[in-house]
């Protein structure tokens, strides 16, 4: 038998020491020059024995920085089902348990699984604060007034020309500041709609957009959706066949919950099928910039400029969501979009968008969302690690390549609610499937966010989430 090659010895190790949870998913593997130096091997051989990792979906390559354990857990995990909501409009009634969310996920006292929100610690708003104090220092008598009616000139300046890096093309003056991408979301909401209309909608979907369409008083229809692929086009193409819809309210890069993404090829059908039946697209871009891949997932609106799309985001997932600085970018509707934008809230704080307006022309932004991007990816696996050491064996998990929840499915039978009870009297906090439908749906689905450093505390909160899952299953014998 001839000898094993050197460089599949060295890949054994490197499992090995995954399988000991010695290097966890998301983590950095050794450098190529240290692991040569430690074995006393060419860096030629250890990078054969990373290729061969990268084939077998170990590591994971990611350029100028290393290689990295892949966040994917073992195939004995799958992916949550594709959702199977009713097909017919309902209407929206979710209850107080979104308040009683994010209540607790302001409290320090509980372990931040709840809401998509970064820590303070991982987001740019040290930096941003500096901006602002000398903006503060050297403009504030200028900046206490109101802003002009689409907002600051200059960060709706500085939001076109990043636009335009993916070929994005949206004119300053087709942009508005809102505060936060939550009121971008309603005013393209109340340009769009009347109560009583029906809005197509992703399933599961973001618990703050159903509180939006409830307070609007709109109907939903939700669509069948993948957690790798997302909608079921098909399924749009019946329902807008047979119902008569406002509006269509997507993601555009990766959803809350199932931090799925689009093809391109999808969205360009999507849009020929918007385009057919007269129906307004309002697509909500928040996590765009959190993505794990090379490339960042188009917007709709860059796929065909003279569609009738209305994009919504915000800076706060990436850089302060205490400043509630969120835009919304039409180049068909931006009249309604503007008198909508001045009943709801007339504008803006002038100083903060300044503040923001220079903090992006500093240069400092990309690299910024470079680290952040490499904090979530490394979170996620690591969170995804700890699911599937700690849950029951039936559970499934989410594989997101963006943004910073994960999507998890227990037994059809299991009632997380009980789980969120049990949970908060060890002071962790977490969201609860059924918040994020209008269908009631999906009791047996937790959301956790992976938008906090990852420590002791973190960790050992989702280990016992596990525990008592399994201590559930056992009380009530699933």
């Amino acid at each position: 038998m001839s000898p094993r090659p050197l460089y599949q010895t060295l890949a054994n190790q490197i499992t090995e020491m995954v399988s000991q949870n010695v290097l966890r998913a998301g983590m950095r593997a050794p450098s190529v020059r240290t692991f040569a130096t430690q074995n006393e091997v060419s860096m030629t051989t250890v990078l054969q024995a990373y290729r061969l990792l990268e084939d077998k979906g170990v590591l994971k390559a990611r350029p100028k920085s290393g290689f990295y354990v892949t966040s994917r857990t073992p195939d004995t995990r799958k992916l949550p089902a594709e959702s199977r909501p009713p097909q017919q409009a309902t209407p929206v009634v979710i209850g107080n348990g979104v308040t009683e969310i994010l209540t607790h996920a302001a409290n320090p006292a509980y372990a931040p699984l709840g809401c998509a929100i970064p820590s303070v610690g991982l987001l740019a708003a040290d930096k941003l604060d500096r901006h602002l104090a000398r903006c503060a220092r050297t403009l504030g008598r200028s900046y206490n007034v109101y802003t002009e009616p689409l907002g600051d000139a200059d960060l709706r300046q500085a939001i076109s020309e990043r636009a335009l890096r993916i070929g994005h093309t949206v004119p300053p003056d087709n942009i508005i500041i809102t505060n936060g991408c939550t009121e971008a979301l309603s005013v393209a909401l109340c340009a769009t709609t009347r109560p009583g209309d029906t809005v197509v909608i992703e399933s599961p979907t973001y618990f703050g957009l159903l509180q939006i369409l409830e307070a609007r008083g709109l109907r939903v229809l939700e669509l069948p959706t993948d957690p790798t692929h997302g909608i079921d086009v098909t399924a749009l193409e019946k329902a807008l066949k047979k119902s008569r819809v406002a509006a269509c309210l997507f993601s555009s890069s990766f959803n809350n919950p199932l931090g799925c993404s689009m093809s391109d090829t999808a969205k360009i059908e999507i849009l020929r099928l918007l385009r057919q039946h007269q129906v307004p697209l309002i697509e909500d871009d928040i996590y765009g910039d959190i993505y794990f891949g090379d490339d960042r997932p188009q917007p709709f609106s860059s796929l065909d400029r003279d569609a009738d799309v209305i994009l919504c985001s915000s800076f706060s997932k990436t850089i302060a969501p205490g400043y509630r600085i969120g835009w919304i970018a039409s180049n068909t509707r931006r009249d309604a979009l503007q008198i909508a934008k001045f009943s709801t809230s007339l504008c803006g704080p002038a100083l903060t968008q300044k503040a923001m307006a220079d903090f992006l022309g500093s240069g400092g932004y990309d690299n910024h969302l470079r680290r952040i991007r490499r904090t979530f990816f490394d979170n996620i696996g690591r969170m995804r690690f700890t699911v599937d050491r700690s849950f029951p064996v039936e559970t499934r998990i989410t594989s997101p390549n963006g943004g910073f929840v994960l999507w998890i499915e227990m037994p059809d039978s299991f009632d997380c609610s009980k789980l969120f009870q049990r949970a908060m009297q060890e002071r962790i906090c977490f969201a609860p499937g059924h918040l994020f439908t209008a269908a009631s749906r999906y009791r047996n689905c937790l959301r956790l966010s992976c938008g906090h450093e990852w420590d002791y505390r973190v960790e050992r909160s989702v280990e016992r989430l596990g525990e008592l899952a399994y201590e559930l299953m056992a009380d009530t014998k699933y």
